[in-house]
């Protein structure tokens, strides 16, 4: 039992302590923040029509614990899916695997240090409701259970699922992380799109737990409220003058039993899916060592074959950037499994295709997003593979390494988007030929700043994965590729964010070396 909690332990403050965590959180109060609008906003979060809640404290609670739920369930599962990866990385796994722990124990601790890693987050938000309670509220008492009611029942059962669905994903794909990434974005996707009344007539199967409350406020407003034209949920960030929006009472909801089974399932049946394929986990065996190597590798492990050194070819410096860069470019196709090459293919072939409006508002940020696992480490892969000495000891690290990466990301994301680039230049758009352009210039300088600020790609995967649900869910906010926003405005506000991360990306890689 000592060794079960002290994995706990170990894992949660070696997560916490790390700059991806701490951005995160800092990210996550932001957010927090901004769940309940302040007195006189222009934007509404959770809307009936033009009714609002009072500020009491039931709303507060009931609304930052459901956008919370979506918030945690959004960005807990690329924050914490590299829990056995990192063991098996660090090879703490292997140390590990020689006590006496079973693989249900070890793979139990995973979940919940997983889970323990979100609840830390929804604490923060727990804390930040309260605090607008106070700065928001006009004269409502304060009522705890209101904020501890709803965060127990709504976001818990939710942040635990997705800490179980975390290690089962890792344990079953294995060293596919773009699988688990791609996997999670389409059952994201499709939980999300069931957040409707009228898609379902029970809450029971909402992983979320806030269609019982959505039923519940539209059932109390439609009791006090008499305009038949004001029944339209708006759940999301809604752009428009709340100040004028009329108000209803909602004091909370009596959450039925029904529904406090569902939220026990959405726990326990993953959890039990997880016991029952335990004993398959490879407990950081040689072979599994083996098979997450390159078939060639494999065979000259096996055959012990020794490099002789008179043999290996003479060696022809070559300080131009074309070489690295066809280098990086080269590495860049390679970083994944081969098979994302068939939906990457058949995506840009549905490009030339299907109408250019869907092509640029659909297709490219999707065909961008299958290159997450590509892009996400170009920065960070030498410090993983521990090269990080030799790469930064190399000529002009700066201006030839970093550079070539760079031009190498962007040279893939403008190859993926051709077709539509192409059919643009037909029809002489070179407005939205530029906004691609620019787009392409935005998304590799985010993963390059990211990499080198917090030495891993969690937090790009974070962003992206916010950054790309939104772009499907045609919101304009995060139109980095002009898909959505007028040129004008999209040149205005990016250019000077993409100015800034490279500047930023080139500064603190300058600052990395000398440290080195």
């Amino acid at each position: 039992m000592n060794t079960f909690f002290t994995i706990i332990k170990s894992d949660y403050l070696q997560r916490t302590r790390s700059y991806t965590f701490l951005i995160t959180l800092c990210i996550s109060v932001a957010v927090g923040y901004t769940f309940i609008p302040a007195p006189g906003a222009s934007y509404a979060t959770i809307q009936l029509g033009e009714y609002i809640g009072v500020y009491n404290a039931a709303w507060f609670g009931y609304v930052t614990a459901m956008m919370s739920s979506v918030f945690l369930s959004l960005i807990g599962f690329y924050l914490i899916n590299s829990g056995i990866k990192r063991d098996r990385i660090t090879q703490v796994g292997q140390i590990t695997a020689a006590t006496s722990i079973s693989n249900t124990a070890y793979l139990c601790t995973k979940a919940l240090s997983n889970f323990a890693i979100l609840m830390t987050i929804l604490a923060v938000l727990f804390g930040m409701s309260i605090i607008l309670f106070f700065l928001y509220s006009d004269g409502y008492p304060f009522d705890i259970m209101q904020f501890i009611t709803p965060f127990l029942f709504i976001p818990v059962p939710a942040i635990a699922c997705i800490s179980i669905l975390a290690v089962l994903f890792e344990m079953i794909l294995g060293k596919y992380s773009v699988l688990q990434n791609i996997g999670f974005f389409i059952v994201f996707g499709f939980l999300v799109s069931l957040q409707s009344r009228d898609s379902f007539n029970t809450a029971n199967v909402d992983l979320f737990g806030s269609q019982v409350v959505i039923n519940a406020m539209v059932d109390v407003a439609q009791t006090q409220i008499t305009d038949p034209d004001m029944i339209e949920l708006n759940i999301g960030y809604t752009i428009g003058n709340k100040s004028a929006s009329k108000t209803f009472i909602f004091e909370g909801v009596s959450f039925p039993i029904s529904y406090n089974i569902s939220r026990l399932l959405w726990v326990g049946g993953p959890l039990l899916l997880l016991c029952s394929i335990a004993p398959f986990f490879h407990r950081f065996d040689i072979k599994e060592a083996l098979r997450l190597l390159p078939k060639k590798y494999n065979e000259e492990y096996r055959k012990h074959k020794r490099i002789q050194i008179d043999e290996l070819a003479e060696v022809t410096p070559k300080i131009g950037l074309y070489t690295l860069y066809k280098m990086e470019l080269y590495m860049l196709t390679q970083n994944s499994s081969k098979w994302l090459w068939l939906p990457t293919l058949s995506i840009m072939i549905a490009m030339i295709f299907v109408p250019i409006t869907i092509s640029h508002q659909i297709l490219l940020p999707l065909v961008w997003f299958l290159q997450i696992a590509r892009i996400a480490s170009i920065t960070s892969k030498e410090l993983t593979s521990n090269v990080a000495p030799f790469a930064f000891a190399s000529y002009k690290p700066l201006q030839r390494l970093l550079t070539s990466q760079l031009l190498a990301a962007i040279t893939l994301l403008l190859v993926l988007a051709s077709p539509l680039l192409i059919r643009l230049l037909i029809n002489n758009d070179s407005t939205a030929v530029s906004a691609i352009l620019l787009g392409a210039l935005f998304i590799i300088s985010l993963a390059a700043f990211f990499g080198i600020v917090t030495r891993g790609k969690k937090l790009f995967e974070i962003v992206f994965f916010i950054v790309t649900y939104t772009n499907m869910s045609k919101l304009p906010y995060t139109d980095y590729f002009g898909g959505l926003t007028p040129a004008i405005h999209h040149y205005y506000i990016l250019i000077p964010i993409v100015v800034v991360l490279y500047v930023g990306t080139y500064s603190m890689r300058k600052l990395e070396i000398r440290r080195l």
